[in-house]
């Protein structure tokens, strides 16, 4: 791609254009140099009208070329030097350095030669060579008309003499009377005509005599003598002129009329000869003094057309000196500037951006190396982006998997964390922090200082260990959160290298609390079903002994009868609360499978509260239902247990007076269903709620701690879960999620 457009080239860049220019100019110049070498043959009237105004013209029309050429220019120089463009003072300084080598030499040569042309024409009209010529024109005419006035005086003399002969009778009389003069060489030639019909307004002539001198030539024609004769007969006045030979002589010639009383008889014309080269000379001279008085007249104009072309001259010299000076800047200058410009480009990023070489010599050479080194810098550019690219790809697939182990790192239930080689906490995802009860965003926080704090003393203890490069092999380690003992099974793996070195150490931790519930549970079951077995066989015969006891003092005194039925009546009392014991142990150890069909909640719930409706006066039932809660796959014997199982409970602990609230609502982004119980009382401390649902923990003076425990399994085994936590403002809230699939 270049930087130039692909049209058509200015004038100043074409070669072709620019030499034709020159060669037009050289031919201007030889024109000029040709109609001023010719200037002298040409006729001053056509030198003053048409050349004096076509090089005013031509003079006037370059004055304003060259002014408007300059002033363009200089005020483009202006312009660009405010502008502060590229190389601008340096064509400036160029263009007048040019313009300076020309314009002074040039002035200097159109003064002098001004000065030259101006005291040349006064030279040539001065007055010597004014008199010279006025003296030699006089003596040419003077000769001329004294000469005239001869041949005039021996015409009249002839036409006395010849007016007392007959002109038509007697021939002869007549040839001798004009033979002296032709002899005696005073006339060359004397020619005699007579008049037919004289007196008419029309007479013709006849000739009749002539005498004819040696100069005279033989070819001579006598047909303008005739028609000389023929108007002096018409005019009965005498005429002079001259008449011009074929052999460049003259004749002076005079006509006088032959007169009688009766009128004109005849005509004598009388001819003096001049010869050719005086004739020549005459006529040279004359010549030349009018032209010497017309290109006196002309003086001024004349001095005007060689002023003329001097300054035309002058002007194309300064027209082209400027035109080559700005010529020459821009051809220097503007290689440059395209470079400067395009570098500007591929330093912009444009490395598609090409110059294109003007000429072949250094400039051309230097574009050329500008352009494979613009092409090496797209060709490094290209693997640059292409390796940008991989790298990018590269990157992505990092990022990508990054993303991947962040978001499984966020989405698992367990603790993870890494610390690097300086001991600071590298990464740290949400299950640790919900764990541990510690803000995510501690990255970059030394180790010691996070797990500093006492309940987390133990962790800070194993990580100690591993970054000592001990093995420390899995361990379950127990923490307190807020009152509530956490159990917790640790992993911590050193991160080596294949150096030996390591980069840190990850810690893994899972929150095994649960499990170790449901171990407690198990085990307290296995307690159970052997206490039902063990205690429930003596029950039996214990209360059979009893009851034969009662009926063998049945016929006994008042006395030993009334203390046999206490005692009786007392042991089969415990009896019967060890067999409801030994029920609930043997419930708890062996829970039936529940049998779910699909229930509708609201139903099943209000038949539940149906039951205590007027057993408690001091406690207000309550239950709000949500709209959109749809059946839900249960046991409702079961469920039923377990909500009657909590409003027993909350009537306890509130001591049988505030309010119960059981409300229900359908979580459809999570599909599940909850259920909470709410009641007003004291609320249960924050350090005993996970110890509700272990067997045999009871808050209340006669329970066997096993309600919450037998309720947290049904719950479980529905695939739901049950929490507890505060009511608002006061309470406490147990909160049941049933799944609805």
């Amino acid at each position: 791609m270049g930087s130039e457009p692909t049209g058509r080239r200015p004038f100043r860049d074409n070669t072709r254009l620019l030499v034709l220019g020159i060669v037009l100019l050289v031919a201007v110049l030889a024109g000029l140099l040709a109609l001023a070498s010719r200037s002298s043959t040409l006729a001053p009237d056509f030198l003053t009208e048409f050349v004096l105004y076509a090089l005013s013209a031509t003079n006037l029309t370059m004055l304003v070329a060259l002014g408007f050429v300059l002033a363009r220019n200089i005020i483009k120089m202006i312009v660009e030097r405010r502008r502060a463009l590229p190389f601008a003072r340096f064509r400036a300084k160029l263009v007048v350095a040019l313009l300076a080598m020309t314009i002074i030499p040039a002035v200097l040569v159109l003064i002098v030669g001004g000065e030259l042309i101006r005291n040349s024409v006064d030279r040539w009209f001065n007055a010597p060579m004014d008199e010279v010529l006025s003296a030699a024109n006089g003596m040419a005419a003077d000769i001329y008309q004294e000469r005239q006035q001869q041949v005039a005086a021996r015409a009249q003399v002839l036409a006395r003499t010849l007016s007392g002969l007959d002109l038509s009778s007697n021939p002869a009389a007549v040839h001798e009377a004009i033979a002296g003069e032709v002899t005696s060489d005073r006339l060359a030639l004397v020619e005699v005509y007579r008049t037919i019909a004289p007196g008419t307004s029309a007479p013709a002539v006849d000739p009749v005599a002539q005498a004819k001198g040696h100069v005279v030539a033989p070819s001579y024609s006598a047909a303008a003598a005739d028609a000389l004769a023929r108007r002096v007969a018409r005019g009965n006045a005498e005429v002079s002129e001259i008449e011009p030979l074929s052999n460049g002589a003259e004749l002076i010639r005079t006509a006088s009329p032959i007169r009688s009383s009766a009128g004109v008889r005849g005509v004598v014309i009388a001819s003096g000869y001049v010869t050719g080269q005086f004739a020549t000379r005459a006529r040279r001279m004359t010549s030349a003094y009018e032209s010497y008085q017309q290109l006196r007249v002309l003086k001024q104009p004349l001095a005007g057309v060689y002023l003329s072309f001097f300054l035309m001259l002058t002007l194309m010299i300064l027209v082209s000196a400027t035109w080559m000076g700005l010529y020459l800047a821009k051809r220097i200058t503007r290689p440059v500037q395209t470079l400067a410009v395009a570098a500007r480009e591929i330093g912009a990023g444009h490395l598609d951006h090409r110059v294109e070489p003007e000429t072949s010599d250094e400039f051309g050479s230097l574009m050329d190396a500008f352009n494979r080194m613009a092409a090496d810098i797209a060709a490094s550019r290209r693997r640059l982006e292409q390796s940008s690219i991989e790298l990018q790809k590269k990157h992505e697939d990092v990022e990508g998997r990054r993303r991947y182990v962040e978001t499984i790192l966020e989405r698992i239930a367990t603790g993870v964390i890494s610390v690097d080689p300086a001991g600071r906490i590298r990464t740290w995802n949400s299950a640790a922090s919900r764990l541990l009860g510690i803000d995510v965003h501690v990255s970059g926080l030394p180790a010691s200082a996070v797990f500093g704090a006492p309940e987390l003393k133990p962790l800070g203890t194993l990580i100690d260990q591993t970054s000592r490069h001990i093995d420390i092999p899995p361990q379950d380690v127990s923490i307190t959160r807020d009152g509530r003992e956490l159990h917790l099974a640790v992993m911590t793996t050193p991160l080596r290298r294949d150096d030996g070195g390591t980069d840190g150490m990850v810690i893994v931790f899972d929150d095994v609390s649960p499990l170790i519930r449901a171990q407690k549970v198990a085990a307290w079951r296995e307690v159970a079903r052997r206490l039902a077995h063990e205690i429930k066989n003596p029950l039996t015969p214990i209360q059979l002994s009893a009851d034969r006891l009662r009926r063998h003092f049945s016929g006994a005194p008042e006395a030993t009868r009334a203390l046999v039925d206490e005692c009786t009546t007392t042991i089969v009392g415990e009896v019967e609360s060890l067999k409801g014991l030994v029920d609930e142990f043997s419930q708890f150890a062996r829970m039936p499978a529940p049998r779910a069909v699909p229930t509708d909640l609201r139903e099943l719930l209000d038949d539940a509260l149906s039951l205590y409706r007027g057993l408690f006066t001091s406690v207000t039932l309550g239950a709000t239902h949500g709209s959109d809660v749809p059946r839900v796959s249960v046991d409702p014997e079961q469920l039923r247990r377990v909500v009657i199982n909590l409003i027993d409970n909350a009537i306890e602990a509130m001591d049988r007076q505030g309010r119960i609230e059981i409300s229900t609502r359908h979580d459809a982004a999570n599909n599940i269903v909850r259920i909470v119980v709410a009641d007003d009382g004291p609320g249960i401390p924050l350090a005993e709620r996970d110890k509700l649902f272990l067997p045999y923990y009871s808050t209340k003076q006669r329970g066997s701690g096993l309600g919450l425990a037998i309720v947290r399994r049904i719950i479980a085994e529905h695939g739901g879960s049950i929490e507890v936590g505060d009511n608002t403002p006061r309470g406490t809230r147990f909160t049941i999620e049933l799944p609805t699939t």
